[in-house]
């Protein structure tokens, strides 16, 4: 009897202690669906949606470290006929890109910092435009210079010899089928008038690789009213008239009486037609008129390869641009394996130009004078590891101007570049 008092107790118990676990069960919520970072392969690797959009976003760049060199007329603070010194560059680029009902539209920006030898650490917007379809509008390098096409101006090596090579903020439109492509664009060569440059481009693409013919109408900067307004008169030498083209103390450059200046330029680039991975490439230009689209930078100093430092018998070292009426080059580029090399070589010959020259009397005196230009470059790299690389290059240049006599240099440069 106990007994079963005891079992009918517990099953009590237990029948009360179960409704009122009943009567305070806790309704979970459901949780909310997760918008995790997809992998965008539209537009190639390194691309992610944005999330809670259909915006591809691609986050990339690289830091380089350079050890640099450059030879006479380069002199150093220790009056050594050479000089040395050392670089490093972060460099960060943003590309993101839809596609709409006018095509796709991207917006990319480059940023980059560069300290060379201790100095110049200021951040840079190397680039900055945006793109819907065929339209582009922005800030890049000039459309004489540029891949817009789908051809990259250069002859292969990192001294890629490019003549009128720097960034403008330029408009143009694109217009590409079958593996043509047509490019008409206009860039503020910031004189502040209201006329600009005017570009166009046409370039084939096929599995041969790719050729391309460029235009370019240049309001120039160093006729007679520009020139008179900054108090720099023409000078005459030999019957022919000369202008200065930048400061007073710069070279002068002939000149025939209006404003206007037209260049043209063509390349051929073939894919493997010597061996497998490899590139061959032939580039030149023609300008009938001294234009800054016919300039390439002087002799280098290791502040910066590319930046202008001439002893041509020039007033103002450092301030003298070589203007070539007309440049022939050609490049090979060659991979195997982890190894690469490429080799690049030009010649042309500049504008009649006026040089201030001391007289061996006494004082001083324009000289007109012509000149040849040629250049090489050898690069020599090597794939460490995935996205680390060397690049060992070295270059030569040598400009004679026949009154003036020759200068030429030997530069270069090692490189550790760690891209991502």
């Amino acid at each position: 009897m106990v007994r079963r008092r005891l079992l009918l107790a517990s099953a009590a118990v237990l029948a009360s202690w179960s409704g009122a676990r009943a009567a305070d069960a806790v309704v979970m919520a459901e949780p909310e669906p997760m918008d995790y970072v997809r992998v965008c392969d539209v537009y190639g690797k390194g691309f992610y949606y944005i999330p809670g959009t259909e915006t591809c976003l691609s986050i990339g760049g690289y830091i380089r470290y350079d050890t640099t060199f450059a030879g006479d007329p380069a002199v150093n603070l220790e009056g050594d006929d050479y000089q040395a010194g050392s670089s490093y560059r972060v460099r960060l680029n943003l590309d993101a890109r839809e596609e709409t009902e006018f095509g796709t539209l991207r917006a990319f920006a480059r940023l980059q910092t560069t300290n060379t030898s201790g100095a110049d650490n200021e951040v840079e917007i190397d680039q900055a435009f945006a793109q819907l379809g065929g339209l582009l509008v922005g800030y890049r390098d000039s459309m004489w210079s540029s891949d817009i096409g789908g051809i990259e101006d250069g002859l292969l090596t990192d001294t890629d010899l490019v003549v009128g090579d720097f960034n403008t903020n330029q408009a143009s439109y694109t217009f590409a089928a079958n593996g043509f492509s047509a490019t008409l664009g206009i860039e503020d060569d910031a004189t502040g008038d209201a006329v600009p440059d005017v570009h166009g481009k046409l370039v084939y693409s096929g599995a041969f690789g790719a050729a391309f013919v460029s235009a370019v109408y240049d309001e120039t900067f160093n006729d007679e009213d520009v020139n008179s307004a900054f108090g720099l008169d023409a000078i005459e030498i030999g019957g022919n008239t000369f202008y200065p083209v930048i400061l007073p103390g710069s070279p002068l450059l002939l000149d025939d009486g209006d404003n206007d200046a037209f260049a043209l330029k063509a390349g051929l680039s073939l894919k493997d037609l010597l061996f497998a991975d490899s590139t061959l490439k032939f580039e030149g230009h023609y300008a009938f008129d001294p234009t800054v689209y016919a300039a390439i930078p002087g002799l280098a100093t290791v502040a910066s390869l590319s930046e202008n430092n001439s002893t041509i018998l020039n007033p103002t070292p450092g301030s003298l641009p070589i203007f070539l009426e007309w440049a022939a080059g050609a490049g090979y580029a060659q991979a195997i394996g982890k190894f690469g090399f490429a080799v690049a070589g030009q010649y042309g010959e500049t504008f009649d130009t006026a040089f201030l020259t001391s007289l061996p009397t006494g004082g001083a005196a324009y000289v007109a004078s012509k000149g040849d230009y040629y250049a090489g470059v050898v690069n020599l790299g090597y794939q460490i590891t995935d996205n680390f690389a060397s690049l060992l290059e070295v270059n030569y240049k040598n400009v004679d101007f026949d009154q003036l006599g020759e200068t030429d240099q030997f530069a270069g440069f090692l490189r550790f570049q760690r891209d991502f």
